[in-house]
């Protein structure tokens, strides 16, 4: 195994720690602690500031077949980073540095472990946008890019595969290769780096993006729609779609979770009439267009009966909206898990409904909130129900519910090392040999974060 003294000849010795109250927080994330794998007792966290010097640390790594974890944020909610083994953390944050906002090609570049917050900022100042918003943003832009994030601006703007334009990514064996650039348009050879998009850090260390900009946005505004009917609400969306309307964001809560956020929060849910809400976030070239969305949006509503229709054209009301929102597990906890399917959006109020089935099956309720135009949704497990020791089967009749509706078990969260069982149960023999092959092509060692994201 490699040595703390081996590590500190490529990095000096200020960036290695080994001691194990330094070294605790580098092996967990936001993972729900019943769902969390259990991190192995001996680790040594390094702290590396260039490519060059983790090419120097994977190719000793795999000279002595010791396992390498990448840590970016600590903000997934698979399991992914953690080291399961006794090994290696590589810690991205001396990564921190944007190196460009390119006005001209709508461009930004930036190193791995800038955070999505100091991007949204730079940008902002020049200006321009990241339109995606995949959830905290205190994540490292290396982890959303690996974990191809998603969020509630998905259903206008896409994911982060559809921004990733250029990577700089060390592989497992050591060697730096460079993928794509500022293009728009690229068909040279097979893509790998879109490979990369999605490959939960197992295929190599992405120490530097190139993402796409858009100008910033001159209008928006957020609408909080009531319903006296779940229903209403959820078969509203593709309603609000099909009249021509894409908004930023279409989210939806439901009265209790509301309440109970806002309180936990402190603060006061805007909407008092209603028990279903749709969250409709808005942009535009001005606010003219704006205004002109929100009408629109408004009378497709009232023809599925909503109850009430608020506006929040501040930018602090607007905040304060998307908080209560954003702080939903965080206010019901303790959590056993956060399931993340998704189905077809046409299909979404039928499978509310049927998980509704599946929680009186078992005598219990189940929180839901989600992105409702995008058909992905975060059921929350409390710890109640893992207690009860029913929880593994109540995951089991929700996948397979997802599944039987042509959905999927995972829509933005990943497979990461906690999911890794779904995935032998959900994916054909074949699909899985294939990514083994591909695992091994990249890694022939399998030292970059084994036992995550592939079955073995």
């Amino acid at each position: 195994m490699v040595s703390a003294a081996d590590l500190e000849k490529i990095v000096g010795s200020d960036w290695v720690v080994t001691a194990k109250e330094q070294t605790e927080p580098y092996k967990v994330d936001a993972t729900p602690p019943a769902m969390m794998p259990k991190a192995a007792e001996n680790v040594i966290v390094v702290k590396p500031a260039t490519a060059q010097e983790i090419s120097s640390i994977m190719k000793l790594a795999n000279q002595e077949k010791t396992p390498v974890y990448v840590r970016g944020g600590g903000t997934g909610m698979a399991g992914a980073a953690i080291p399961t083994l006794d090994g290696i953390v590589i810690s991205m944050e001396r990564f921190d540095k944007i190196e460009e906002i390119d006005t001209k090609s709508l461009m930004a570049v930036a190193e791995a472990g800038v955070t999505l917050g100091q991007l949204l900022e730079a940008a902002d100042a020049k200006n321009m946008s990241f339109p995606p918003h995949p959830g905290d943003e205190g994540a490292q832009l290396g982890g959303l890019v690996v974990c191809n994030a998603g969020g509630a601006r998905a259903v206008k703007f896409g994911v982060m595969r559809n921004y990733v334009k250029g990577l700089e990514v060390v592989l497992p064996t050591g060697e730096i290769v460079s993928m794509g650039g500022k293009l728009l348009k690229n068909n040279s050879g097979l893509p790998l780096l879109h490979l990369m998009v999605d490959s939960e850090g197992i295929l190599g260390v992405v120490t530097k993006v190139v993402l796409r900009l858009y100008p910033r946005f001159p209008g928006t505004a957020t609408m909080v729609v009531s319903f006296a009917d779940r229903t209403e609400a959820v078969n509203a969306v593709p309603a609000i779609l099909q009249a021509g309307v894409i908004p930023l964001a279409v989210e939806f809560m439901d009265k209790e979770i509301a309440d109970l956020t806002a309180n936990y929060l402190g603060m006061t849910w805007p909407a008092q009439k209603g028990t279903a809400y749709l969250i409709v976030i808005l942009s535009g070239a001005n606010e003219d267009e704006v205004y002109s969305q929100a009408e629109q949006v408004a009378e497709v509503c009232q023809k599925h009966n909503a109850v009430d229709t608020l506006m929040a054209e501040r930018r602090e009301e607007q905040s304060d909206i998307l908080k209560i929102r954003s702080e939903v597990q965080s206010a019901v906890s303790p959590n056993a898990d956060s399931l993340d399917t998704a189905v077809p959006p046409g299909d979404v109020a039928v499978f509310m409904n049927e998980v509704d089935k599946i929680a009186e099956k078992y005598g219990v309720k189940i929180p839901v909130v989600g992105h409702v135009a995008d058909g992905n949704f975060h059921h929350i497990l409390k710890q109640e129900i893992a207690n009860m020791g029913i929880l593994s089967d109540i995951k089991d009749d929700i996948y397979a519910l997802a599944i039987k509706m042509g959905g999927t078990i995972t829509a933005e969260h990943g497979i990461g090392k906690k999911g890794v069982h779904m995935l032998d149960r959900y994916t054909d023999d074949r699909q899985k040999q294939i990514m083994r092959d591909i695992k091994k092509a990249f890694d022939p060692n399998n030292i970059l974060n084994p036992g995550t994201a592939i079955v073995p």
